[in-house]
């Protein structure tokens, strides 16, 4: 924030109310008069988390994807998935317990006020305050369906404002420190407070585990048995898998990166903002039980189309060209040779 604009606002939290101290402040500090009824109104546009505050309009999310690509997708990506060091406003999806986190406003956010409030108050970048409430609803409405929390019908409007549950919204509590732990709380010592140290034990380093001296070396040896006996198990799983060409998988694997936020592959995979996406290669699209798809792509895989190369390299090239009105958050991967490594990639996962 500027030095101007935090005199500015500086000024017009000392002189908003219109009482005679207020009068007496600006007059001494010399920071203006105090604020007109107008002025304080244009300025008071918070949005609590229970709806108080919101405006009269609708927006629904077909909109708020047109609105969006206008005036939001230069920096956020046409899927809301960020574009360049722009943040990221959708997936992210259990992600919060994990090193490192992405946080948007599906994983993170616990109140769909604050997202409204924000694209109200500071959005577009540079134009602040230049949509309309219809226009706030509708892109709200398009950045929940990314995170996929709305359907592809919804329309946000005041009266549907509390219909929509944030994931995260009993993920915050009170820091209640100073009251909870109080009896934890001491004066701290600033003076002589280190008594005499001594050392209790010492760290005793055995010898090479692999000799045959030492007692953990049959452990080691059985470990090695074990190995063996596995290594016929492991032999046949690279028979079964020797068609696939092993250097384009392990460069898809570095290009699936930028997938994992939404999707999971292998053992202990799970539904994510994306399905599972163990056995997609020639499977039919929608396949897999208990993820929610989009109509349209639910209805593809109902009339008999599978994931072939041919689908999923246009599918991953730009998905919502091949899944018109697609959950994908995604604008798609621009290389052919990236394409292909991840659909060589994705072979090597069966159910």
């Amino acid at each position: 924030m500027s030095k101007f604009l935090k005199l500015t606002v500086a000024a017009l939290a000392l002189t908003a109310a219109s009482s005679a101290p207020n009068f007496a402040a600006a007059e001494k500090f010399g920071l203006g008069r105090a604020a007109t009824d107008a002025e304080i109104a244009a300025w008071d546009l918070d949005i609590h988390p229970d709806g108080t505050g919101l405006p009269e309009g609708s927006g629904d999310v077909w909109t708020g994807d047109e609105v969006f690509a206008q005036h939001c997708a230069v920096c956020h990506g046409d899927f809301a998935e960020g574009a360049g060091n722009w943040p990221k406003l959708a997936g992210g999806k259990d992600t919060l317990d994990h090193k490192d986190p992405l946080k948007t406003v599906g994983s993170y956010w616990p109140y769909l006020s604050t997202t409204w409030d924000y694209i109200n108050r500071s959005m577009p970048f540079g134009a602040a305050q230049t949509l309309s409430a219809d226009e706030v609803y509708a892109i709200t409405a398009y950045i929940l369906y990314s995170n996929d929390l709305v359907d592809e019908d919804f329309v946000l409007s005041k009266e549907t404002f509390l219909d929509v549950d944030m994931p995260n919204a009993d993920g915050f509590i009170v820091d209640d420190r100073l009251t909870a732990e109080a009896h934890f709380v001491r004066e701290p010592c600033m003076t002589d407070c280190k008594g005499e140290v001594k050392i209790l034990k010492n760290v005793v380093f055995k010898g090479d585990p692999n000799s045959p001296d030492d007692p953990d070396a049959a452990p080691v040896a059985e470990a090695a048995s074990e190995e063996a006996a596995a290594a016929p198990a492991q032999e046949a799983a690279v028979v079964e898998t020797a068609a696939l060409d092993m250097a384009l998988v392990a460069k898809g694997e570095k290009v699936f990166k930028k997938c994992k936020a939404c999707h999971q592959v292998g053992d202990g995979a799970k539904n994510k903002t994306g399905p599972i996406l163990n056995g997609v290669m020639n499977a039919k699209l929608g396949h897999v039980e208990g993820f929610k798809y989009s109509k349209t792509m639910a209805s593809m895989g109902e009339d008999g189309m599978i994931w072939d190369e041919a689908n999923m390299a246009a599918f991953l090239k730009k998905p919502k060209a091949f899944v018109k009105k697609t959950k994908m958050s995604f604008a798609g991967l621009k290389k052919d040779e990236d394409i292909a490594a991840v659909t060589e990639y994705l072979k090597s996962f069966s159910e």
